[in-house]
């Protein structure tokens, strides 16, 4: 497995885009985040500030103007995202109408419109992706299962199997369209989401066939604030990961709260988002292992953080990944000292007879 150096430092606009500049245009905040050492821009599809989906997923010559205006400032697009998009594709009757405010008004209200709505969302991102010249997109999974996440009234046999056949139901005929535009599906397993860890990935993997274009967004905090081991996730599941969030987090259980957080507000949770360098991800070892299995993709800043200004975790975000990204080797350490023998000094050196071979 060749070892490859990450791409990086990206920023996923989504938390800093604003109705006040430099933050509501794509020129704006592009000059904005190229200013503080990012390199690429993960563009939230759903806001027309930034860009404009259906036109993109039609039009070469508005896709060739969108990446040339960004590379005249130094910056790339890593990837689009449809996280909103992605999330109204299955959405559980229980969450209607806080979900009705990711979608287009004229289907708010109408859960089967809604859902056809981000169908033809997702439709048009694949063929935006493949237009920009991208090889990954984000987004979410959606979720029908969520509801019933503790066993508590015991759930019913098949219940979760039926979830996640409809759940594959409706992403099959995307992922088909991600694929046409050579384009992977990364799923930021997220709770909240039917995809949130290792073994719900693998439920949906096994229910779309193996398919070769459902693949993960990689956000450690996520699997933190579970306690899940988010080192042994990437060893596992590497093959799979094609994106990747760099967003840092906290978790600090007491007598009073856990995982569940008791109801409680972010800033009084025990497990917290925090910008990058003031949680307790081991983003070294993260960087090291990306790196060992070949990545291939950007590590992309998502800014979350209930205590600090967002300007200045962009800013101490763009020097942190930065730092972290690692030039490949390219010679082992020790070949200095490698020396070349035939082999009829190997085996003199392992104690067996000499056959008189020759040189290796």
């Amino acid at each position: 497995m060749r070892m490859k150096t990450l791409q990086g430092p990206g920023l996923f606009l989504a938390q800093f885009a604003a109705d006040v500049a430099p933050f509501n245009s794509l020129d704006g905040i592009a000059a904005w985040a190229a200013g503080l050492g990012f390199k690429a821009l993960q563009i939230p599809s759903w806001d027309a500030r930034f860009i404009d989906l259906a036109l993109a997923a039609d039009s070469q010559g508005y896709c060739d103007d969108l990446r040339g205006g960004l590379a005249e400032q130094g910056l790339q697009i890593s990837e689009l995202s449809s996280h909103l998009q992605g999330q109204l594709l299955a959405v559980h009757p229980a969450y209607d109408r806080p979900f009705d405010g990711f979608a287009a008004p004229a289907v708010a209200g109408n859960p089967a419109a809604r859902q056809a709505w981000a169908a033809d969302q997702l439709h048009l991102a694949a063929k935006a992706s493949a237009r920009l010249g991208l090889k990954a997109h984000a987004t979410f999974s959606g979720a029908l299962a969520w509801p019933f996440l503790y066993p508590w009234p015991p759930r019913p046999a098949g219940l979760v199997a039926e979830a996640f056949a409809e759940l594959a139901r409706r992403w099959t005929p995307i992922l088909n369209a991600f694929d046409e535009a050579g384009v992977d599906v990364c799923y930021e397993l997220h709770p909240g989401e039917d995809l949130f860890d290792g073994l719900t990935f693998e439920r949906f993997l096994d229910a779309v066939g193996q398919h070769p274009r459902a693949c993960i967004l990689y956000d450690p905090s996520h699997f933190l604030l579970q306690q899940l081991d988010y080192l042994a996730f990437i060893d596992i599941y590497h093959p799979r990961i094609r994106a990747f969030h760099v967003k840092d987090a906290e978790f600090r259980p007491n007598g009073r709260q856990g995982v569940y957080g008791g109801y409680s507000d972010w800033v009084d949770r025990a497990g917290r988002f925090r910008s990058l360098g003031d949680g307790q991800i081991d983003f070294g070892a993260i960087f090291a292992k990306l790196t060992r299995y070949g990545y291939p993709g950007w590590a992309v800043l998502e800014w979350e953080c209930c205590l600090k200004h967002p300007q200045d975790g962009a800013r101490e975000g763009a020097a942190f990944i930065q730092q972290q990204l690692i030039r490949v080797a390219e010679q082992s350490f020790d070949d200095f000292a490698n020396a070349r023998v035939d082999r009829s000094e190997l085996r003199a050196m392992l104690g067996l007879a000499n056959d008189g071979a020759g040189q290796l």
